[in-house]
């Protein structure tokens, strides 16, 4: 079975940076489910889209394919009272952006009053390079082209 639209995508892959420092290991399966769902890059997608199980490669992904570019219209910073108690570096906070979207902020620095927060992706503007193996293709079940997301074994159980 070819990938295409509404097919089970089962796959092990590993994701490094620029630097090659290893981001995922590649070790453990995922199932994704294909078409333009969202739940996997759209570089990852293109790259796939007509394979079959067993299909192997390595795709070098510029940020638009991946993360995005970063946005700096995302980094603000707030007053440290108007923030959660036990404000930390690394952590996170969930708001809302100037369109009312749901928005996830990173605490990247602490200065005086202030908390530095950063709404893009911590790999956004990253150029990085995925080694994908496909391990099994099938078609997606009713419930999951409803649902927008793989079930069952290496997809989302509920």
């Amino acid at each position: 079975m070819n990938i295409t639209k509404d097919t089970v995508v089962t796959l092990t892959f590993r994701a490094v940076d620029e630097q090659g420092k290893v981001l995922e290991d590649g070790k453990e399966p995922r199932a994704y489910l294909h078409g333009g769902y969202g739940n996997t890059l759209p570089g990852i997608e293109s790259a796939l889209e007509g394979r079959e199980k067993g299909f192997a490669t390595t795709v070098k992904l510029p940020p638009a394919q991946a993360f995005g570019d970063r946005d700096d219209t995302l980094v603000t910073s707030i007053s440290k009272k108007d923030f959660p108690p036990g404000v930390k570096v690394g952590g996170q906070l969930e708001g809302s952006d100037d369109q009312g979207r749901r928005q996830v902020f990173t605490v990247t620095k602490i200065k005086g009053d202030q908390v530095m927060l950063d709404g893009n992706h911590p790999l956004a503007g990253k150029h990085l390079t995925f080694t994908l193996k496909v391990l099994d293709v099938r078609a997606a079940s009713a419930e999951e082209i409803a649902h927008g997301h793989a079930h069952g074994d290496h997809g989302e159980h509920h």
